[in-house]
């Protein structure tokens, strides 16, 4: 199990992203994500500066960016993942409804992806590019 770097323990600079973090998601405390990578500050500061950047208010709404993560966290199969950004889906609006078509969509894409690269299907020419705009 890693050290959990808890606040009263922590030095200056780690104190100073945890307040931040504190701060931007009105937690009373930090998770034990943060708390594990204190351990390294320089990586604690960055992650959390390049996490509150992306899921920053932009063109995708709360809930579809932290559904985005909830579905990567669970193909990639990392549980600690699934149940922060289960719930901060569920705390942005993510329904029951939302959650189940969440599953489909995850299930069949990877069942897709799997069966595409086990056959080396050639891509299509209309599929060629960045982010294809077929």
């Amino acid at each position: 199990m890693p050290d959990l770097v808890q606040y009263e323990d922590a030095s200056a600079e780690v104190r100073a992203v945890y307040d931040d973090i504190k701060q931007t998601r009105g937690v009373p405390d930090v998770n034990n994500f943060w708390k594990a990578l204190a351990t390294h500050p320089p990586t604690l500061k960055r992650t959390w500066e390049s996490l509150k950047d992306v899921m920053a208010p932009g063109t995708l709404d709360p809930v579809t960016k932290e559904m985005l993560y909830l579905a990567v966290s669970i193909t990639n199969g990392c549980g600690y993942c699934i149940a922060s950004h289960g719930a901060a889906a569920r705390k942005a609006g993510m329904t029951e409804e939302m959650w189940g078509e969440l599953l489909a969509v995850v299930g069949m894409a990877n069942e897709t992806n799997k069966l595409a690269f086990a056959l080396q299907v050639p891509i299509d020419p209309q599929f060629q590019g960045k982010g294809s705009k077929a």
